[in-house]
């Protein structure tokens, strides 16, 4: 199996469940309250840990109570943790969420110690996990510092996988350095901003392979995933579960399919193994406690073929 690595940020999650989310200035009692570690890099680096794949988590946290429960938090979940370093001034990154009774989510994020991850640790970061094969990074770390990843990356011949979360439009001096990106539909039209409104998906994705990304895998949510590699656009089922909170579905999805191409799985089943993860990932509350185990996500796919 092929090592992986996990560049980006590393939060505690703040969770509020309510009924109905409150409108500006009002005040609504909420049912529950948990914190639970998340971010969206540590939460891809956790599901592949679960998944079973050799997997590194390259982010900063702050010298606090957040940082220590999420170093140990590493472990346990079989996430190496060696190059996540420890910020002197700055404290753990929270994300404060809010999830209604469907199952949807709105979401504040302070960056704190993510603010550290600077070109100095990137130096470093490079440095130290030159062995590893498979590179998983998304945006909520300083972008500038993501961007200069990717590009080095790329010419080291590392498998770049990038999801582009938060949405920022991209410089093509990175896009055409990118083997895999994961766009949703609003994520989509976000790193396409060259084009008109109205553009239709397959325009924005065939843009997105002018510029020189190798795969394009659009999230679909509850309808699976679009591959277009080259001229061909396949889709890949989704899978039926009840949905509890959608929270880090995608980061879910993103980690199974870097598991997939880990175990040189090919795409539509890396990608149906990615599907098979987030669905599972939506049917518990909280960032992370729904992400699966490989037997899990299997189980799931051997239900719904």
């Amino acid at each position: 199996m092929k090592k992986c690595v996990v560049i980006g940020s590393i939060n505690m999650d703040m969770v509020t469940c309510m009924d109905v989310f409150p409108l500006p200035g009002e005040t609504r009692m909420g049912t529950s309250f948990t914190t639970s570690p998340g971010g969206k890099g540590a939460n891809q680096a956790v599901a592949l840990g679960r998944l079973g794949v050799d997997v590194r988590m390259a982010g900063t946290v702050g010298n606090d109570a957040f940082g220590d429960v999420y170093r140990k938090h590493f472990q346990e979940n079989h996430v190496g943790c060696q190059d996540v370093a420890i910020s002197p001034t700055l404290s753990t990154g929270t994300a404060t969420i809010t999830v209604n009774a469907h199952g949807e989510n709105c979401i504040v994020v302070v960056a704190g110690a993510n603010d550290a991850c600077d070109m100095a640790w990137l130096d470093h970061v490079l440095a130290s996990t030159s062995d590893a094969d498979i590179f998983l990074l998304q945006l909520e770390i300083r972008p500038e510092v993501t961007f200069e990843a990717i590009r080095r990356l790329k010419s080291a011949g590392k498998t770049v996988i990038l999801d582009p979360a938060p949405a920022i439009p991209i410089p093509d001096s990175v896009l055409c350095c990118v083997d895999y990106i994961t766009p949703n539909e609003t994520e989509l039209k976000c790193i396409t901003p060259d084009l008109p409104e109205g553009a239709s998906t397959q325009q924005r994705v065939a843009y997105l392979q002018k510029q020189g990304v190798g795969c394009v895998v659009h999230k679909a949510g509850a309808s699976g995933a679009y591959i277009t590699a080259g001229t061909e656009i396949r889709h890949v089922p989704g899978f039926r579960v009840k949905a509890v909170d959608t929270t880090a579905a995608g980061d879910t999805f993103n980690a199974g399919l870097a598991a997939g191409l880990a175990m040189e799985k090919d795409l539509f089943e890396a990608v149906r193994i990615a599907n098979a993860a987030g669905a599972l990932a939506v049917t518990k509350l909280g960032a992370q406690s729904g992400m699966p185990t490989m037997e899990q996500v299997r189980q799931l796919m051997e239900e719904q073929p």
